[in-house]
């Protein structure tokens, strides 16, 4: 048995060891990530995926710590992918050490993952996508994916979840107008946190305000919920409306969502190959160390030179 089959034998079993070194391979991005992903991908699309953004503050680790407490006395395997900022010194997970979920994780059918942006726009990680396959593949009947927190940039989860749920939380400022900004768009539920500090009424009817003002008809019409993260206040509702959502997308024959995270993947996946394709044969001719000296000398510049060197490519196909 070859490492790969091992590693999948593992995963296909829900053993922790195995998934840790599935996605340690993706996120270093070696040749068995991509062989172990063409394996395991014929066992995803059972489980739940759930995107949990927002700005910083708004208390996301802390409700998601309860949201896994929930599920699992409901009988539910959970993986939580914790996206963090990278770290500048070793490039890893910021945040890695996530205190309040460490009692989570000495539960068998509970997997959690800190995973670094490196960089990647978005609010998540290039290699989110594939561990959440991994985690798809191992059984886990529930992922909850956190982003990094940084607000309106973070619309990329939806290619990543089934329901989105964006958090806020009353005394962030001017942070409403980051879910006006983008998040506003992706949202299948709202949840104002710290739903017992002053001004969290006045959050929801900032939120339905703007929810007003969205002119297009969906079929389904994301809830403002009001949850207290310490206490667990409002987890069980939450949970309520992430279930509703999950059985309105199976209505559905071919939910929108399913086909933009299809197409996303599919064009992402086109891009890594084409580029690498094109700098591989460009280094086999020598042409590359040619053009980065006429772009040091300023002959030319990095957009004239990809266009020509694509136009090349184009005649000769």
């Amino acid at each position: 048995m070859t490492k790969i089959e091992e590693i999948l034998q593992g995963i296909l079993t829900g053993n922790k060891r195995s998934i840790a070194k599935a996605i340690t391979l993706i996120e270093n991005a070696t040749a068995e990530s991509k062989k172990l992903i063409a394996k395991i991908y014929p066992h995803t699309g059972k489980a739940h995926i759930i995107g949990i953004t927002g700005p910083s503050g708004s208390g996301k680790s802390t409700l998601i710590e309860k949201i896994v407490r929930e599920y699992r006395q409901n009988g539910k395997k959970v993986g939580v992918i914790a996206v963090d900022p990278t770290s500048p010194f070793t490039g890893g997970a910021f945040l890695g050490d996530r205190i309040r979920m460490q009692e989570l994780s000495t539960d068998a059918e509970v997997f959690i993952r800190s995973m670094a942006t490196r960089n990647y726009p978005g609010g998540i990680a290039r290699a989110t996508k594939d561990a959440v396959k991994v985690l798809d593949a191992s059984g886990k009947d529930v992922i909850i994916v956190e982003t990094v927190g940084a607000g309106q940039s973070e619309v990329e989860i939806i290619k990543v979840a089934d329901s989105v749920v964006v958090m806020h939380a009353p005394g962030l400022g001017d942070e409403i107008q980051a879910i006006k900004a983008g998040l506003m768009e992706i949202a299948d539920i709202f949840v104002v946190n710290k739903a017992d500090r002053e001004n969290a009424d006045k959050a929801v009817i900032d939120i339905q305000s703007i929810l007003q003002l969205n002119n297009k008809k969906n079929a389904w019409k994301p809830p403002i919920l009001k949850t207290v993260a310490l206490t667990g206040e409002g987890v069980p509702k939450l949970i309520e409306k992430l279930e509703e959502h999950k059985q309105f997308l199976r209505k559905e024959k071919e939910h929108k969502k399913s086909l933009l995270k299809a197409e996303a993947e599919l064009v992402e996946a086109i891009k890594e190959q084409t580029a690498r394709a094109v700098i591989e044969e460009l280094k086999r001719r020598g042409k590359f160390e040619e053009l980065l000296q006429k772009i040091l000398k300023r002959e030319t510049d990095p957009v004239s030179a990809a266009e020509k060197l694509l136009e090349e490519s184009f005649r000769k196909v």
